[in-house]
């Protein structure tokens, strides 16, 4: 690669194989969803954020590239609010596994994940590739509890990331009791049932400011990550 900042879809595949030839980097997968996200953000952005983080931890540890995001994720929680697409568990864990299997000549990888919803298949999909031997890993970035979907964190991230998207003035507050308190009723009777708006959270007191503070603090977990799993795989 003649930048070692550019992603994967951006290149072709002598340079791919020129630059996994010797040491072969390892690829961030951003893993999102398109879903909705209350009244004031976009159905993507779960991917936006994903795709954000894993850009800047590839801006700063070498060794590592970033593939074009998967954008579809496992939202069945989200049914019944317009442009929500859901692929569902079972083709999101096999869609992984199949993904990783594909992705040999790199020196492992790292799904980033920006859906919590995801984590169930995605673990299984970990599962079964870590028994076949194979180097993965998945990071999620935490949030508070009761600040879960659409929130105060989401919406400070992207009025950071990129405020275009943001209709502040739309923001409504939701439900805010801790999931843990909301999970029975979550299960039963998706987002929809608990939160009519869509809003697990209060985005009220969403800044721009707490959102960079937000995605450093993120960037940072995950750039400690990147560096301790490079010089691991790099001995394999």
């Amino acid at each position: 690669m003649s930048s070692p900042h550019r992603p994967l879809g951006h290149l072709t595949w002598p340079e791919v194989g020129a630059a996994t030839a010797e040491r072969p980097p390892v690829l961030l997968v951003p893993l999102g969803s398109t879903e909705q996200h209350g009244p004031h953000l976009p159905l993507d952005t779960d991917t936006r954020i994903a795709e954000a983080l894993a850009r800047a931890a590839a801006a700063t540890v070498s060794g590592v590239v970033v593939a074009p995001a998967v954008a579809y994720g496992s939202s069945g929680e989200h049914a019944g609010f317009p442009g929500t697409l859901s692929i569902g568990q079972e083709a999101l864990e096999a869609l992984v596994v199949e993904l990783v299997r594909s992705a040999d000549v790199f020196g492992g990888v790292v799904l980033v994940c920006g859906h919590a919803g995801n984590a169930e298949p995605v673990a299984r999909a970990v599962r079964t590739l870590t028994g076949e031997g194979r180097a993965v890993r998945a990071w999620f970035p935490r949030v508070g509890d009761g600040d879960a979907h659409a929130g105060r964190t989401e919406t400070s991230m992207l009025l950071h990331l990129d405020p275009s998207v943001v209709q502040i003035d739309r923001a409504e507050v939701g439900a805010t009791a801790p999931v843990a308190e909301l999970i029975d009723d979550l299960r039963h009777a998706g987002v929809k049932g608990v939160a009519p708006n869509g809003v697990l959270g209060d985005p009220s007191d969403a800044s721009a400011d707490e959102g960079r503070r937000l995605v450093a603090a993120m960037v940072d977990e995950l750039t400690a990550l990147l560096a301790e799993l490079t010089q691991g795989w790099s001995r394999r």
